[in-house]
């Protein structure tokens, strides 16, 4: 049962802090909770990897387009501000994994960090869950890969250069758009682009494989961003690329629908557009197998020019670390975290 923190710790209490765009309109409520497993197996087929792991339900960053959204219902919330303002912090996450990994039955499976929600949101800055998590992988030697939005991933470098060294480890940095205007639009309470570059340039530095995903590309707004994001991506040092098109799943297509036409009217008539012409004329497939990309000539183009410059950069379809001499799956449309 999670139960509410009324005065939660405060991440920026020793910081010197300016918001990235306004406050937030909503009210911030942490609860914590007794998580009684904390490895989630996956069985879809869009998604490459088996096992993974969040330390928190619901999102800080609050990124308009998340696929996760509606998983906060599940607790009696909405998939709106809910999700992104009612955070659930799983207190013992460390201890749940140590047990877990320790058990006679687990074959060392790489394990990817997150498949629902941001492990590096702000968060994690009070609680360090993430990195005791990460620290349980190390002393198994249980190889790990890891997808975020957050510069808090910086903090830990050393330990990721470690686990790369004795186990496999992997970074994916999501950078959607190179316009900063656009991230605060969409994702409000994220790094900037910028400084996701420079994570991914930190990330490399240290010898840790790293990323970019361009998750979701959203035709009419940031497909034309491509190949700026590559080049970019690239002279930081990510010698992987990813991509998946934007998915709207049930309640997040109003999240969605509500904030792109109030931040950008003028181009969401484009956005509605170039969505059904991928999607055959929906503007969600909920399909396994199709729905993390599009169809037709339009799609078929972004696919294309994707190609292209990662061919013509030298970035190359990521794969998860291997475990136990055991190939691991392409990550090529991994999920737009």
């Amino acid at each position: 049962m999670a139960r509410c923190i009324a005065n939660p710790p405060n991440p920026w209490a020793s910081t010197h802090v300016e918001w990235l765009g306004d406050p937030p309109a909503a009210q911030l409520h942490v609860f914590e909770e007794e998580a009684r497993s904390l490895l989630s197996a996956n069985d879809s087929p869009d998604i490459p990897f088996r096992w993974s792991v969040n330390p928190y339900r619901g999102c800080f960053h609050g990124c308009a387009y998340c696929y996760a959204r509606p998983s906060h219902q599940y607790l009696g919330w909405g998939a709106g501000t809910d999700f992104d303002r009612k955070l659930v912090v799983k207190i013992n996450a460390p201890e749940v994994l140590r047990r877990e990994l320790g058990r006679r039955s687990w074959q060392g499976e790489a394990i990817h960090f997150s498949g629902n929600t941001d492990c590096y949101q702000p968060l994690e800055a009070a609680y360090g869950l993430t990195r005791r998590c990460l620290e349980v992988c190390l002393a198994h030697r249980n190889p790990v890969t890891v997808v975020t939005k957050g510069n808090l991933i910086r903090r830990d470098v050393d330990l990721l250069a470690e686990l790369t060294r004795v186990a496999g480890a992997t970074v994916h940095i999501s950078i959607p758009f190179a316009d900063p205007a656009l991230s605060r639009a969409l994702e409000p309470y994220t790094a900037a682009p910028d400084q996701r570059l420079e994570t991914i340039e930190r990330l490399a530095a240290a010898g840790v494989p790293t990323g970019v995903m361009i998750a979701p590309v959203i035709p009419g707004l940031n497909d034309r961003e491509i190949p700026e994001i590559l080049s970019a991506a690239a002279r930081a040092g990510a010698v992987t690329a990813s991509m998946t098109l934007l998915r709207l799943p049930r309640e997040v297509l109003p999240v969605f629908r509500d904030r792109l036409e109030a931040a950008l009217p003028e181009r969401a008539g484009k956005v509605w557009s170039g969505l059904r012409e991928m999607r055959d004329g929906q503007l969600n497939d909920a399909e396994f197998g199709t729905r993390m990309h599009g169809r037709g000539a339009r799609w078929q183009a972004v696919h294309d020019l994707f190609a292209l410059h990662c061919r013509r950069l030298g970035l190359r379809p990521p794969a998860m670390p291997a475990a136990c001499g055991t190939a691991q799956g392409d990550l090529f449309s991994l999920l737009d975290a």
